[in-house]
C-alpha cells in the first residue's frame, strides 16, 4: 500500500502537533497521560513515514540530476539502490498503520487440555506445555504454572500457566487451537500410529484495573480438596469454586493448600477468561476485519499437526510444513513457526487495509 504525499504530511503534523504539547508543560493529569500514549502510538509511525517522505524526495532529486552529464552514472546508481529500498520503507510504513491489539503487550494465561487419545493426549499435552516453557528460555520470558492436573502415566490432563514478559500475547496469540499429533504411544506393542490431541488456548491477562469484576455477580463455594486415589487429600476446606453468574464461567482452583492462595489464583484465571470473552465480543461485531486474521482464536479448530514417524510439523492455516519436529519441541524451532503466522497475519491485514 503506498501513501499519497498529503497522508505523510499529516502524519508529520499530527506528530510535531503531539511533541510541541507534550513539551509545553500545560498537560496535567489524565490529559497527559492520553497524550503520552498517543504519543508512543504514533511514534514509530511517524518515523516510519519520515523515513519513505525522504527517501521520496530523494528519489526527485536524483532523477533531476540524469539530465546532467557529469553526475548521471552517479544518479543512476544511487536511483538503483533507492527504487530497491524504497518499497521495504514503504511495507514497513504500512505495518506500523495497521491497527494495533491492545491486548498484545500484555502477559497470557497459558491453558493446555489433553483431548481425545487418553493417556497418550495427556503425554502429548506434556510435550506441548514443555515446548512453551522452552521457547518462553528464549525469549526471556517466565512461566509460572497456576494448576496443574498430571495424568497417572506423565503428562497432563490439564494444565493453566502464567506467562509474563515483552509481547507474550503478540507471539502466542496464534497457538490457540486444536493441536494433533500423529506417532506410536510407548504403550502400543504392535508399532500402529496413534492420532491424539490436545486443545490449547492463550489469553491476554487483563489488570484488576482493566476488568473489574463485581462481588455480585460471584458465587463462592469452599470445599475439600481431593487428591488422586486418596493420596494427599487436604484435611481442611481449602478449594475454591468461582461462578461467575452472569456469564456462567466456572473456575475451581485447589493445588495450594491456603483458601486464600486457591483463591487468587482462581480469580486470576476468571479475570482472563472473562476479559478474552470481552474480546471476542468485540471481536464479532468487527466480523469483517476478523476474517482478514490468520486464526481466528477458536478453540475447536485445529490448527497443527505434528507427525512424529515423518519428523515434520504441519500448521493447517498457512500450509506450511516444517521437517524439524525435534527442534519445534525443544522449543529453538517454534520460533519459525510463530514469524511465519505473523507475517501471513500481517499480509492479510495489509491487503484489507488496501480494499
Amino acid at each position: 500500500m503506498t501513501l499519497p504525499a498529503d497522508r505523510l504530511q499529516q502524519i508529520a503534523h499530527r506528530f510535531a502537533e503531539l511533541e510541541a504539547r507534550m513539551a509545553s508543560g500545560q498537560l496535567e493529569g489524565e490529559a497527559f497521560v492520553q497524550a503520552s500514549r498517543d504519543y508512543a502510538e504514533l511514534e514509530p509511525v511517524a518515523k516510519a513515514a519520515a523515513e519513505v517522505q525522504a527517501m521520496r524526495e530523494e528519489q526527485v532529486s536524483l532523477t533531476e540530476m540524469l539530465g546532467d552529464p557529469e553526475m548521471k552514472a552517479m544518479a543512476e546508481e544511487e536511483l538503483a539502490d533507492l527504487r530497491q529500498r524504497l518499497p521495504a520503507a514503504e511495507r514497513a510504513l504500512s505495518l506500523a498503520m495497521l491497527p494495533r491489539d491492545e491486548a498484545d503487550a500484555r502477559p497470557a494465561m497459558l491453558e493446555i487440555r489433553a483431548g481425545t487419545g487418553g493417556d497418550e493426549a495427556a503425554l502429548f499435552a506434556g510435550d506441548l506445555y514443555r515446548m512453551y516453557e522452552r521457547f518462553a528460555a528464549t525469549q526471556g520470558w517466565k512461566v509460572e504454572p497456576v494448576s496443574m492436573n498430571a495424568s497417572e502415566v506423565g503428562g497432563f490432563k490439564e494444565i493453566v500457566a502464567n506467562v509474563t514478559g515483552q509481547n507474550v500475547f503478540r507471539k502466542l496469540k496464534f497457538e490457540s487451537g486444536v493441536h494433533r499429533v500423529q506417532r506410536v504411544p510407548v504403550t502400543e506393542s504392535g508399532g500402529r500410529i496413534h492420532t491424539s490431541a490436545a486443545t490449547v488456548a492463550v489469553l491476554p491477562e487483563p489488570s484488576e484495573v482493566d476488568m473489574t469484576i463485581d462481588d455480585n455477580d460471584l458465587r463462592i463455594d469452599i470445599y475439600r480438596s481431593s487428591g488422586a486415589g486418596g493420596q494427599h487429600v487436604n484435611t481442611t476446606d481449602s478449594a475454591v469454586r468461582i461462578t461467575h453468574v452472569p456469564t456462567g464461567i466456572v473456575v475451581a482452583m485447589q493445588d495450594e493448600r491456603s483458601q486464600h492462595k486457591n483463591r487468587a489464583k482462581a480469580m486470576q484465571v476468571l479475570r482472563a477468561r472473562l476479559y478474552e470473552a470481552r474480546r471476542a465480543e468485540a471481536h464479532g461485531a468487527e466480523a469483517e476485519a476478523r476474517k482478514a486474521m490468520v486464526g481466528s482464536g477458536d478453540r475447536s479448530e485445529r490448527i497443527r499437526t505434528y507427525n512424529f514417524p515423518q519428523g515434520r510439523v504441519t500448521d493447517h492455516r498457512i500450509g506450511l510444513t516444517l521437517h524439524k519436529l525435534p527442534e519445534i519441541l525443544e522449543g529453538t524451532g517454534l520460533g519459525e513457526l510463530i514469524d511465519a503466522l505473523t507475517t501471513e497475519d500481517e499480509a492479510k491485514r495489509l491487503a484489507a487495509l488496501g480494499e
